[in-house]
């Protein structure tokens, strides 16, 4: 299998969205908003087998610390998986093996990330890859509205009919205020546990820049009875899947039990719109009362030296460790000192 970087000024992006295993996270619009929040580059692969088309391959390049990666996707990202988008029967290992031989040969790469939503363990296993893997939830969409509901536990359903009840209110929203709001929100949620954001605001209004023109982004409101924001959320969605982004709320406003609501709301919206699959964007055992079931997309990591990657554990620990000491230190500023 041979490949040839595209130009991305020449990229055929419509025909690169025909194709049935194309996701969200690899648009023109997503890879814009990664290459703007993470300084990385954009790079699309055309796949040829024998001299017929097999497919393209979506990722970013970036260097730090002096080492050059290839990502699709990378931690930290905001973004669970990238990867291919293949002819029908074509191998999904015989693709990694040629990106791998371009990620060291042409890009010139010591480390590469790759995961993908069609990929099996063996994929990766075969070729020496690192295997591990994105948990999550998904929830099938192909069922009627009265099945999607009473999946739900009936607890969640009783907090669905108390929202209702209450007079909260879901608007969909299309304003440049709508990332302030969410952060805001968003703050108090990792307040709760100590923690800080994994990522700024910035990252919120990059999002909502690129995805929201393209009617691939559904930013919602929760409104309690005065009118007030109390809760928010963010979900993309194209093709077969919609992804649950962000979920953000006012801890004095979750009696009234808008997350819920929220989430009952998005699963109908995206249901009606053709969408198969909702994936719950990670981990979360109380993502299970919504009648979801655990889903697992294999994620394959090789280092062209050991070295590189005890370098790219390490930083991730360090990251664990930041964020736990921020969210720490802001909990100390914000508790009232004795005099």
């Amino acid at each position: 299998m041979k490949c040839k970087i595209t130009d991305l000024k020449t990229v055929n992006w419509e025909a690169l969205d025909k194709f049935e295993d194309r996701t969200v996270f690899q648009t023109r619009e997503w890879l814009q908003f990664v290459s703007q929040s993470q300084g990385a580059i954009p790079v699309v692969v055309e796949l040829r087998d024998n001299g017929d088309l097999a497919g393209y391959f979506t990722g970013l390049t970036f260097t730090r610390m002096g080492v050059k990666v290839l990502g699709s996707s990378f931690p930290g990202w905001t973004t669970p998986y990238m990867g291919f988008n293949l002819v029908a029967g074509v191998s999904r290992a015989d693709a990694l093996a040629a990106i791998e031989k371009l990620a060291w040969d042409e890009l010139k790469c010591l480390h590469m990330e790759v995961s993908d939503p069609y990929f099996k363990v063996e994929d990766g296993e075969t070729l020496g890859f690192i295997t591990d893997s994105y948990t999550s939830y998904r929830t099938d969409l192909t069922r009627s509205e009265e099945e999607l509901f009473n999946s739900m536990d009936s607890a969640c359903r009783r907090c669905v009919r108390k929202a209702e009840k209450s007079g909260v209110t879901i608007e969909e929203a299309h304003d440049h205020g709508f990332a302030d709001e969410y952060y805001e929100q968003l703050k108090d949620v990792f307040a709760k546990q100590g923690l800080v954001p994994t990522y700024d605001v910035e990252r919120v209004r990059a999002l909502i820049k690129n995805l929201e023109p393209t009617g691939r982004l559904l930013l919602v409101r929760a409104r309690d009875p005065e009118g007030k924001c109390i809760a928010t959320g963010i979900f993309p969605g194209f093709n077969k899947i919609a992804e649950f982004w962000g979920n953000a709320s006012f801890r004095s406003s979750q009696i009234l039990r808008p997350n819920e609501f929220i989430q009952w709301y998005v699963m109908r919206y995206w249901k009606r719109r053709g969408i198969q699959v909702y994936d719950w964007g990670g981990e979360g055992t109380y993502k299970e009362k919504y009648g979801c079931v655990q889903h697992q997309v294999p994620w394959f990591t090789k280092s062209r030296y050991q070295v590189v990657s005890k370098l790219r554990d390490e930083a991730r620990k360090m990251f664990e460790r930041k964020q736990k000491f921020l969210g720490w230190l802001q909990g100390e500023r914000a508790t009232p000192q004795k005099q």
